[in-house]
């Protein structure tokens, strides 16, 4: 009595399936990417160079957040929603009359010009992230008006359709000086 064999499944093609729908999943899937706060940290001062002059209280717009997140600017509580047009106006405050492009309304106890406000940021270390990230989007959106203003009047177009050239003498008259202080435990 002959033995008849079992049938078998013809698994040559299964190799080219398995590889074509690999293929679908790696070109339909896409991948989440952070890209995070764009800052450029400064240069360590070299050991023969003097520290910087001390800053006049005048030029400094001191941002105090707790672990609440509520936020005190130069010392009175501000909402999140009023950060930008107050940090707008200390910028280009204008104290001095020195700034040919400024239109700050030249208040004496706020910045002298662009070059000199410093906005500085102070977090506990329980501040939530959201919050941290919508001060600095505030913050961010404060400096992209004044450019944008600023290259408008000077180049007669917006600041990100500038060459790269005009995009660095905008940011010289505005230069985005933001400093912040190492996160407290408590406040």
């Amino acid at each position: 009595m002959a033995r008849r064999s079992a049938p078998e499944i013809n698994a040559g093609s299964m190799a080219d399936i398995a590889f074509l729908l690999l293929i679908f999943f790696l070109v339909t899937t896409t991948m989440d990417v952070n890209k995070g706060i764009e800052r450029r940290l400064p240069q360590k001062l070299p050991p023969n160079v003097a520290p910087p002059p001390k800053m006049q209280k005048r030029n400094l717009f001191i941002i105090d957040i707790n672990a609440e997140d509520e936020m005190l600017v130069r010392g009175k509580e501000m909402k999140i929603g009023d950060l930008k047009e107050a940090a707008k106006a200390f910028v280009d405050n204008n104290r001095t009359g020195e700034c040919s492009y400024c239109h700050g309304a030249r208040d004496p106890a706020s910045s002298d010009k662009p070059e000199k406000a410093v906005i500085a940021l102070k977090t506990n270390r329980k501040t939530s992230y959201k919050f941290y990230l919508s001060v600095q989007n505030e913050l961010g959106l404060a400096y992209k008006e004044l450019r944008d203003t600023y290259a408008e009047s000077v180049y007669g177009k917006g600041y990100a359709d500038l060459s790269r050239s005009a995009k660095k003498s905008v940011r010289e008259a505005y230069p985005m000086i933001i400093s912040e202080a190492k996160p407290i435990e408590n406040q």
